[in-house]
C-alpha cells in the first residue's frame, strides 16, 4: 500500500508533515506494507511551502494508479489581501493549484477504487474547487466551509469527515487526526493506538461519517 502525499507551490508544511510522519511511523509497525512518498504533479523537485519559504523535497510523480492513499494538503499564506496588488492569499495559492496537473492526475485518482482520497485543511477546497467532491460531505478550515459551500460541496463541522473513498480534515493540526484514521481503517486499532502512544497525542472529536440515526433538533 503506498501513502501519496503531494506538494505543490505554496503548500501548508504542517498539513503534509503531519500525515507524513504518522503514516511513516505506522509504516515502521506493518512491518513496511505501508510506504510513504511526497510527491507532485510534475515529477521530483523542491517544493517552497507558503510558511517562510520552507521547502520540502518530492521524490516523485503523483501515480494515481498505486492502491493506497492519495493526501491532498492546504495552503498557507495570507487570508486577507487585494489579489489584483498581486497578494498571493491562501484562495489564490488553492485555486492556482486546482488549476496545474494535479487536477487530472486527481481525477484519474479518484476514478481508481483502490484509492481512498484524502485531505487536509485546504486541500479539500482544492477538491471542491477541481469539480472532484460536488455533493459529497467533506471539511476544511472553518474559515474556508464557505468555499465548499459555493462549489456544491456538502460542508459538515466536524475534525474528520469520512465519506467513504473521500477522508478530509480540519485546519492544520488535524492532519495528525486524519493520518490516525487512516491507519486505524487500512490496519485497525491496534496500529493507530500504538502510534499515539509513540507520538504521545490522542486523536480529538468524533470522525463524522453519513451514517446512522439523524439527530433530532433540540
Amino acid at each position: 500500500m503506498h501513502a501519496q502525499i503531494v506538494l505543490y507551490d505554496g503548500f501548508d508544511p504542517l498539513d503534509a508533515i503531519g500525515p507524513f510522519e504518522v503514516l511513516a511511523a505506522g509504516a515502521e509497525m506493518v512491518a513496511g506494507d505501508l510506504a510513504v512518498t511526497l510527491v507532485t504533479a510534475d515529477g521530483p523537485r523542491s517544493v517552497t511551502s507558503g510558511t517562510r519559504g520552507l521547502a520540502l523535497a518530492a521524490t516523485a510523480t503523483l501515480d494515481p494508479s498505486e492502491p493506497g492513499c492519495v493526501i491532498v494538503p492546504g495552503a498557507s499564506g495570507p487570508i486577507v489581501g487585494d489579489p489584483d496588488d498581486g497578494v498571493e492569499t491562501i484562495p489564490v495559492l488553492l485555486a492556482r493549484a486546482a488549476q496545474t496537473e494535479l487536477t487530472p492526475l486527481l481525477h484519474k485518482a479518484f476514478a481508481n477504487p483502490d484509492v481512498t482520497m484524502a485531505a487536509v485543511c485546504g486541500g479539500s477546497v482544492i477538491m471542491a474547487m477541481s469539480g472532484l467532491i460536488e455533493g459529497r460531505h467533506a471539511v476544511t478550515h472553518h474559515l474556508g466551509l464557505d468555499l465548499l459551500d459555493a462549489a456544491g460541496v456538502r460542508p459538515v463541522a466536524a475534525r474528520v469527515v469520512d465519506d467513504g473513498d473521500l477522508v478530509t480534515a480540519g485546519g492544520v493540526t488535524s492532519g495528525l487526526d486524519l493520518a490516525l484514521h487512516l491507519l486505524d481503517r487500512f490496519y485497525g486499532p491496534r496500529i493507530a493506538h500504538a502510534v499515539e502512544e509513540l507520538f504521545e497525542y490522542e486523536r480529538r472529536g468524533t470522525v463524522w461519517r453519513p451514517a446512522g440515526r439523524e439527530p433530532v433538533e433540540v
